[in-house]
């Protein structure tokens, strides 16, 4: 896994974390499916990696937009050897659950959960036949909370326990993992058109245990072993990727 020339499917892959990950997979000298929703990112992001990238617009909530992707990948490619499913909301939400509208929570958990179902389902042959590694991006908001974010943590909760039944369900043929990033600052690896230098204040920074807040590489990086075969014997597990916030104790006085 992960040697030169070897293709991965990266969800959500025209701005962000996602952006990220494609370009450390593009940069290690592999080939990568940008399957993406936002048409201005994704092409954005397939001009700026250049032709070992291929933009191919997907719903990732939409199973026929997924299989669409899938089929668009071997197409070009003529193989899969991974799979990262980042795509999703970011927005983690501010209303009530008494207030929250139930077509609300089924977008979120239609996008950030059974989109990686989706994904993973059809994915699933081309991925065995390489022996190969999924990477599904969940949150630290899978672990821990801020009121008012139901729909968005148990979205996020739903892609840990989904990587561990899919670990043992896929194993040996396939190794899943998952990273939960903390605060990554993704203000410059937005689409052109939203894209803007980042406004993070020093005690924004100060009060992450490693002295900064994260950005997309850190997840990238992580990433990138996952997939490789250096990771041959790790699966079913996942990373908190959040410069050390989660194992803060906080007490306010």
């Amino acid at each position: 896994m992960t040697s030169r020339d070897d293709v991965v499917l990266v969800t959500g892959a025209g701005q962000g974390i996602g952006k990220g990950v494609a370009r450390a997979l593009v940069e290690a000298g592999m080939r990568v499916c940008l399957a993406e929703l936002d048409e201005e990112a994704g092409r954005a992001a397939a001009q700026e990696l250049g032709e070992q990238s291929f933009f191919v617009q997907t719903d990732v909530a939409d199973e026929a937009s997924v299989q669409g992707a899938v089929s668009a990948c071997l197409a070009r490619f003529g193989r899969l050897d991974g799979l990262v499913n980042n795509a999703g909301i970011a927005a983690p939400g501010s209303t009530p659950v008494e207030a929250l509208e139930l077509a609300t929570w089924r977008r979120m958990l239609d996008t950030n959960l059974t989109g990686m179902f989706l994904c993973t389902k059809h994915a699933l042959p081309a991925l065995r036949q390489r022996r190969a590694a999924i990477v599904n991006i969940a949150s630290t908001r899978a672990l821990q909370s801020e009121p008012n974010t139901e729909a968005y943590a148990a979205a996020k909760g739903g892609v840990v326990a989904l990587t561990h039944a899919l670990a043992m369900s896929l194993g040996p043929e396939v190794r899943v993992n998952c990273i939960s990033p903390g605060w990554i600052d993704v203000s410059e690896w937005k689409k052109p058109s939203q894209r803007k230098a980042s406004k993070l204040s020093a005690l924004d920074h100060a009060q992450h245990p490693v002295g900064r807040v994260g950005h997309p590489l850190d997840i990238a990086k992580l990433t990138l072993f996952l997939l490789s075969a250096d990771a041959g014997f790790i699966t079913g597990q996942n990373f908190v990727v959040d410069g050390g916030m989660t194992r803060k104790m906080i007490y306010e006085e």
